[in-house]
């Protein structure tokens, strides 16, 4: 058979796995839409079921990405049942000589036929092991929500909790970076097992795609990565899961309600108005879906002198304030603005790690006794 392109990547596809049907991908049927242009840019849908692992994503990439002449790889990731049926396929590319499943992989259909009905909403799941959930979560991005989020979880660790930190920002996952940890993680008995840093269990899908991949993610995808974060990863027993949440009110936040008991969410803002009205939609959203809004944490509060201590409120003053009693909500911590900070969470050791004596890690962890108290009192609510 000619040793073409297409040739080359079904071989590459025919080799990985699917552990839960035994066969490989091609043969499971998860490849679809296959196209292959002149210049070896490479772009497929990937139809990834609610009980297959999310880490198949990238070892398709990887396997496309290393076959020889292929200078870019594009995945799309699709929700079997969502993905078209019935439609008549182009010519398929015929399966390279040797393999063995005598299947052919698809190629792009030729017409879209009408979607399937919108299947109902899920019943929350209980995870008792998990302890509390918290989701963390801002009306808009660039206000510091994951650098609130990894403070949090470790100076909760710190005071003797067992935390686990919960990287739901699919858009942006910064948790990686912003703990220090780059790896993938193992899988034992089809569990994942979270890796650890600081003290703080972790799971992101950071760990998962590869930092360039661009995250084309739809709503039953969403679902499908919150659910499985929090179904098949070997959390042991938390007292405490910290969710950290894209900005705004989009389909994460509403996955995360519907696939389990949320017990409070802590909204970050940051003094000037137009954050806290973002702020503001974002907390009414957590209402709305019964999930109690625990507090206002207020990043960026000030700027203290290094050389007088002075405070310079840089971004206004008062915002995250007005908004906690707008809701009738604790302010629950205002967090200086501090150079140090933002270098920790570069290069991966939190200023409650790196600096603990400092003016913004005494304000965090006066922040995270706040928070301990307001998830209680939610409790006995």
């Amino acid at each position: 058979m000619t040793d073409t392109l297409p040739t080359r990547i079904t071989a590459a596809l025919g080799r990985i796995p699917n552990p839960r049907t035994g066969r490989d991908v091609i043969a499971s049927g998860m490849i679809a839409d296959l196209r292959v242009d002149a210049d070896g840019r490479v772009r497929l849908s990937f139809l990834l079921g609610a009980q297959d692992p999310a880490t198949m994503v990238r070892d398709v990439r990887q396997a496309v990405e290393q076959v020889p002449g292929v200078s870019e790889v594009r995945v799309d990731v699709k929700d079997p049942s969502q993905s078209a049926k019935g439609a008549a396929p182009a010519a398929p590319a015929k399966p390279p000589a040797g393999h063995s499943h005598g299947r052919a992989l698809p190629v792009m259909e030729q017409q879209r036929p009408s979607p399937p009905p919108r299947p109902a909403a899920p019943t929350p799941i209980a995870y008792p092991n998990l302890g509390r959930i918290i989701a963390v979560s801002s009306g808009k991005g660039g206000v510091g929500k994951s650098t609130i989020a990894t403070n949090l979880a470790i100076a909760m660790s710190q005071s003797g909790s067992v935390v686990g930190l919960m990287d739901a920002d699919i858009y942006g996952p910064n948790i990686p970076r912003m703990m220090g940890v780059q790896a993938a993680p193992p899988v034992v008995n089809e569990r994942i097992i979270p890796l650890d840093a600081h003290g703080v269990k972790l799971m992101s899908l950071g760990f998962l795609v590869d930092r360039n991949q661009p995250a084309i993610w739809r709503g039953p995808i969403i679902m499908k990565i919150i659910t499985q974060f929090l179904r098949d990863v070997e959390w042991g027993k938390l007292d405490y899961l910290f969710v950290d949440m894209p900005p705004g009110t989009g389909d994460a936040q509403l996955s995360l309600v519907q696939a389990t008991l949320v017990h409070g969410a802590v909204i970050v803002t940051t003094p000037q108005e137009l954050s806290v009205g973002d702020a503001l939609r974002g907390a009414k959203m957590f209402e709305r879906v019964g999930v109690p809004v625990l507090g206002i944490v207020e990043n960026m509060s000030y700027f203290a002198c290094p050389h007088c201590g002075r405070p310079s409120p840089l971004f206004g003053s008062g915002g995250g304030a007005r908004l906690a009693a707008e809701l009738g909500v604790p302010l629950l911590g205002e967090i200086p603005l501090y150079p140090q900070v933002r270098v920790g969470g570069d290069e991966g050791t939190p200023i409650v790690v790196s600096e603990p004596n400092s003016g913004a890690a005494n304000a965090l962890r006066e922040m995270t006794k706040r928070v301990t108290e307001a998830i209680a009192s939610a409790g006995q609510a």
